[in-house]
């Protein structure tokens, strides 16, 4: 894949916190329509990836690309207005608002009256409502929540609640979405259904990116998958490729692979439903 037919191209990206770097010359392109897993082991570096791509850190070296334009300065909003949203690991929502009334937040971000037309012009204020509450219905519909539009986020199941901040997501009417550990303290049931609405959002034009622990999960979506382990990227490719890279299997397990197991029995130590890198390595030591 070369930068040319990307969405996202990322050319040696680096972060650093005083001496420790998170992120090391980090290249990395995504294309248009895809879904892209970024993964490794806890503390590879992943969620300072999302941050520096949604424009929460600042880089400390390298550039961003994103759909021709270049983001490496752009804020959080020109970002977001680029067509670039995301998630978080633990849900950040509104917590005494409604379901409606938090995706309607994000939907705020294309309304056509500004503060003046606000002031002054009632009508216009008020069509914009009108606009902006129906696409929210809409977005709660989409994912599986028309029944709790109405209910108070702080009182609505966990499951419910990473519905809800998709939806607000998608409500900024993105290009790309970046999805941090969306499965995660998801049931089976609930992670089919964000496993069946991340493919619905694929067959609509979407480009996705995510990072994920539940290996079983990025293997059954990803087309491509970048591997990162101390912030330097170690593989990427196909999900049968980077399953089966020893520098991948190493980083995960924690150790070369033992005389007289094999290289599938390893690759199955991986995709062990329900558990993330460090449970596998405390279960092979």
């Amino acid at each position: 894949m070369t930068a040319a037919s990307s969405m996202l191209s990322l050319h040696h990206v680096t972060r650093r916190f005083g001496g420790l770097v998170a992120v090391n010359d980090l290249s990395m392109h995504v294309q248009a329509n895809a879904i892209h897993g970024l993964i490794g082991p806890n503390g590879a570096g992943k969620s300072t990836a999302f941050d520096l791509i949604s424009g929460l850190t600042p880089l400390s070296g390298g550039s961003i690309q994103f759909d021709g334009a270049d983001l490496t300065r752009a804020s959080v909003e020109q970002r977001v207005r680029a067509g670039i949203c995301r998630t978080f690991q633990t849900p950040r929502l509104f917590e005494k608002m409604t379901a409606l009334d938090v995706v309607m937040c994000g939907r705020h971000l294309h309304g056509r009256t500004g503060i003046l037309g606000s002031m002054f012009s009632v009508m216009s204020k008020h069509r914009d409502e009108v606009n902006i509450r129906r696409a929210a219905i809409e977005l709660l519909d989409f994912v599986g929540l028309s029944d709790e539009k109405d209910d108070v986020v702080a009182n609505m199941p966990y499951g419910k609640r990473r519905l809800v901040e998709i939806a607000r997501a998608l409500a900024t009417g993105p290009k790309m979405l970046l999805l941090d550990e969306v499965a995660s303290g998801l049931n089976p049931v609930e992670t089919a259904a964000v496993s069946s609405l991340i493919r619905r959002l694929q067959e609509q034009g979407m480009t996705i990116v995510l990072v994920e622990h539940d290996m079983r999960f990025v293997m059954d979506l990803c087309g491509q998958i970048t591997v990162l382990n101390f912030g330097t990227k170690i593989a990427s490719g196909t999900p049968a490729e980077v399953s089966s890279n020893q520098h991948v299997i190493e980083a995960y397990l924690g150790h070369p692979r033992p005389v007289g197991r094999s290289r599938r029995d390893q690759r199955r130590a991986i995709l062990a439903p329900g558990t993330d890198s460090t449970d596998q390595m405390e279960h092979e030591q």
